[in-house]
């Protein structure tokens, strides 16, 4: 009979590593961040400046891998328990539920990002915008910026160097 213990871990393994792997793919969508098909878009930008910003937290994604792979590592360790086939079958349906569950809810919180909401008046007509975009570090009120307009609206500081 085949020994299906090395085969589970290594599906559990295998499951778990795409998981992790596709949560850290996550962009938080900072100024400086571009998708590959945003490349040769035309994009117009505004210019004016930072008249207040606040912090914010940007939702994680669910895309179904954390629930999936909770569900097949659940189910897996789940079908371990119980003494006869019933119990195991139990085991892994109640285990599939929980892993489920579980990995939902770590994908979604390993991929939440900070972010900013900026408010800011155009130069040409005075016009108030409020922008979010995700990054760790604010750009700080009364920064003279570009507003881009593409695929996403981004805030960029016209000054580069400063490091955002």
């Amino acid at each position: 009979m085949l020994n299906k213990k090395p085969l589970h871990r290594a599906l559990g393994a295998a499951t778990l590593s795409s998981a992790l792997l596709l949560g850290a793919c996550a962009s938080d969508l900072g100024a400086n961040d571009y998708n590959r098909s945003s490349i040769g878009e035309i994009s117009r930008s505004d210019s004016g400046i930072i008249v207040s910003s606040r912090a914010i937290q940007i939702e994680g994604t669910q895309s179904g891998v954390g629930t999936v792979g909770g569900a097949a590592i659940g189910g897996l360790a789940g079908s371990e328990l119980g003494g006869d086939d019933t119990g195991r079958a139990v085991g892994a349906i109640f285990g599939a539920i929980l892993g489920g569950l579980a990995g939902s809810a770590i994908e979604k919180g390993a991929t939440e990002r900070d972010g900013f909401a900026y408010t800011v008046q155009l130069d040409r007509d005075g016009e108030y915008l409020t922008i979010t975009q995700g990054g760790n570090v604010p750009i700080a009120n009364g920064t003279p910026v570009w507003v881009e307009y593409g695929a996403r609206a981004r805030v960029i500081p016209k000054n580069t160097q400063a490091g955002y």
